[in-house]
């Protein structure tokens, strides 16, 4: 296991929002393979919601039901971002000691 100041942060959360963790030794491991393939995924959507925003705000017709909508979305996707980023910098200090 690593110690407390190792831990993984994954790009889900838990119960009530709160930030899981995952505490191993094995890179390659199954946990540890499905964080990185999540991660994959939202910062993928991350990037079709930047394209799609560009073209709803190009569109002038655009109400303002479908622009919470897409603020929304891209909360959403900033979060995880976010969250990608807090983890992958926490992960290449690891890798670097």
């Amino acid at each position: 296991m690593t110690p407390q100041n190792e831990l993984r942060l994954l790009p889900w959360s838990g119960p009530d929002g709160k930030p899981c963790y995952l505490s191993t030794d094995d890179r390659g491991g199954y946990m540890s393979r499905l964080a990185d393939n999540i991660e994959a995924v939202q910062l993928g959507k991350a990037a079709e919601l930047v394209e799609l925003v560009s073209a709803v705000l190009d569109d002038r017709d655009t109400g303002s039901e479908d622009l919470r909508r897409m603020l929304t979305e891209l909360t959403g996707a900033l979060r995880d971002v976010l969250r990608v980023a807090t983890s992958r910098s926490h992960l290449s200090v690891v890798s670097e000691t």
